[in-house]
């Protein structure tokens, strides 16, 4: 009863920590650290060495948790090994791997076998149960990290054969360094409880390896079964993690029945159960998709409990005795990599910039390398801290270096498509209208009587310009980016996009990639186009919606709708932007506003903010305002220069 009351108030404790290391975390990304990064130092400084918010009491009590974190990764790992997606870039990939997995693995396992004098817990090993230790290290530093990788595409959208390569390596690879660390964890306990390596022990790996397999078919079948329900995917995701936790559990209770009997544990292993399960759901079920959502979204209430207990099971007082090996190693596994990357790179034979660069992308750990880190500790708990104390200070380096370096190498070999900077005001309100046609035309004179300058451009060439005396209208024979800069479309303060899908997503990326212009205007003519638009930011009007919206708007708030459409006589709304250096850092209860003129939002790098009387004014801040006209010519010509 008490034990259970104990694991209850240790839950509960640890809970409340996470809930707020979850918010604390991330103002580690405001400061351009890495989440992970965050929540370690957290676990760290709630740990029982500082704030002992999280004691070791509690820390043995909350096993469980590795446990569940360790079946999601391989379920993650395994997920992302999509296997059509890989055919394209195959030879590459299968070379890259090949070069990574076996390269780094001898090269940062010999490395840590000669350093293993400088390494405090193998000083006193005999020769065997060194290079036990070092096979675990280099399985380890050969683990990279799928989430990371993916991020730093997705965030440059970033697109080409190298970038292919590197993902599908990046997944491949992690999927058999968790085979092979298998192996040799099965090898190095055997070492360290003086086990001969016999015909026997051999045997005994077989019938492991053919157990985990026929768990991991069993464990596919049950979640083949959970992702036909028609329940919502919150009990769905329950269900998948419970699932890879009974293979701990079944794990566990396999090793001390075996032992008891046999006088020698046999078991299957979870985490390949997991990889087996997960790769049968993904490749060979139609439920991949959901599969995948589900895990997504799981991720943050896994990852947050996990690295926040592996920081705080970390041996602080340990660190500064290893911090300098730690280092060391690091250095070991980047050279180890480097060779990788060139060897495989030769092999599949790349580009000599490929070749040189191809390390790059795999240099960032994390939840595969830390959970393979945590696992070593569990099982050799003498040295177990110390080993664990190196790899997380290793990864949590790798946390920081990796994501640039992964990011130069992108742009180095011209794979990136990251938005370019939006060009300052010149106190000028242009606006140039891709399209010609009636609803256009009137846009343009619309716009013309609020102030603004604005350019049609048309790619018909038989247009009567003579009718059309009070606006500027262009031919332009193709859409490119030389297009774009003869019209000084960097000038623009918007454009709008009114030629067919095609066409605007090719404009809609060149003014992502190199114009920068903030307010992209597009009209969609499909509607399956409708994400294409908006993952490149742009304000989309979906005609098959916008009138039923507009009618809702004047059945709802009827002045509100006539007054934003500009229907109140001598009334308008606009967007200006604080330019003026009087006006940055004042509060806005303390700004002289016409008695007439109100603000409504104020946005700021992007985002809508909720002001209030005390938010205070930034440069660059767009503050949308309603007012009579005259009044907001006022404030406009206060608010620049």
């Amino acid at each position: 009863m008490n034990q259970n009351l104990s694991v209850i108030l240790a839950v509960i404790g640890f809970g409340v920590v996470a809930l707020s290391a979850a918010q604390l975390a991330g103002y580690f990304r405001k400061i351009k650290l890495p989440l992970i990064t965050g929540l370690l130092v957290i676990g760290i400084l709630t740990g029982p060495f500082i704030l002992n918010l999280i004691p070791v009491s509690s820390i043995i009590h909350l096993g469980f948790i590795n446990d569940i974190a360790l079946a999601y990764i391989a379920f993650a790992a395994s997920a992302e090994l999509y296997l059509r997606e890989m055919r394209s870039r195959i030879d590459s990939i299968k070379w890259m791997t090949i070069s990574q997995l076996v390269v780094t693995f001898l090269l940062s396992g010999a490395a840590v076998f000669f350093l293993s004098e400088q390494i405090p817990f193998m000083r006193e090993f005999s020769i065997s149960l060194r290079i036990a230790a070092s096979s675990l290290f280099a399985v380890i530093f050969v683990a990279r990290s799928p989430a990371s990788a993916i991020a730093v595409v997705n965030e440059m959208r970033a697109k080409g054969p190298f970038v292919q390569t590197a993902i599908g390596v990046t997944v491949l690879k992690d999927v058999f360094v968790i085979l092979l660390f298998s192996l040799c964890l099965e090898v190095s306990v055997a070492l360290f409880q003086d086990t001969k390596l016999s015909l026997n022990f051999a045997g005994i790996l077989l019938l492991e390896l053919a157990a985990s397999i026929f768990a991991g078919f069993l464990l596919a079948g049950f979640l083949t079964k959970v992702l036909q329900t028609n329940w919502k995917q919150i009990p769905k995701a329950w269900l998948i993690l419970a699932g890879g936790y009974l293979m701990y559990v079944l794990h566990h209770w396999l090793n001390d029945y075996t032992y008891a009997l046999f006088q020698h544990s046999i078991s299957i292993e979870p985490l390949l159960v997991c990889i087996i399960a997960s790769f049968w759901v993904t490749n060979y079920s139609k439920y991949r998709a959901e599969f995948l959502r589900i895990l997504e979204r799981s991720g943050k209430y896994i990852y947050v409990p996990f690295f926040l207990l592996a920081g705080a099971s970390l041996q602080l007082d340990l660190l500064t005795d290893v911090a300098g090996i730690a280092f060391l190693l690091f250095f070991v596994r980047l050279v180890s990599l480097m060779v990788g990357g060139y060897i495989g790179g030769a092999l599949s034979g790349d580009s000599p910039l490929f070749k040189r660069l191809a390390w790059m992308p795999y240099v960032t750990q994390a939840g595969v390398g830390l959970g393979l880190a945590t696992i070593v500790t569990n099982n050799f708990p003498v040295w177990g801290a110390q080993f664990s104390t190196i790899v997380i200070a290793v990864i949590v380096v790798n946390q920081i270096v990796g994501p640039p370096l992964f990011k130069w190498a992108i742009n180095k070999v011209k794979e990136g498509h990251t938005r370019a900077d939006t060009p300052a005001f010149d106190g000028i309100k242009d606006t140039i209208i891709f399209g010609f046609e009636p609803q256009s035309v009137a846009l343009a004179r619309q716009l013309l009587e609020a102030g603004w300058e604005v350019k049609i451009i048309t790619l018909i060439k038989d247009v009567n310009k003579e009718e059309y005396k009070d606006l500027d209208i262009y031919y332009v024979e193709e859409l490119s980016l030389e297009m774009l800069k003869k019209l000084d479309a960097k000038l623009a303060e918007a454009i709008v996009l009114m030629l067919t899908d095609e066409e605007n997503l090719i404009l809609c990326n060149l003014i992502y990639e190199h114009i920068g212009t903030s307010d992209v205007v597009v009209r969609l003519n499909h509607r399956y186009n409708f994400n294409r638009f908006h993952e490149l930011g742009a304000l989309i009007v979906d005609p098959s919606t916008a009138i039923v919206s507009l009618l809702d708007h004047f059945v709802r708030s009827p002045q509100a709708a006539s007054l934003l459409l500009g229907m109140q006589k001598g009334q308008d709304t606009s967007d200006i932007q604080v330019l003026n250096p009087d006006i940055q850092g004042l509060l806005i209860r303390n700004l002289r506003l016409p008695a007439d003129v109100i603000i409504l939002s104020v946005k700021r790098r992007g985002n809508l903010i909720i002001s209030h009387g005390y938010t205070r004014l930034r440069a660059g801040d767009t503050l949308t305002m309603v007012g009579s006209k005259k009044s907001l010519a006022e404030v406009s010509l206060k608010f620049g220069y």
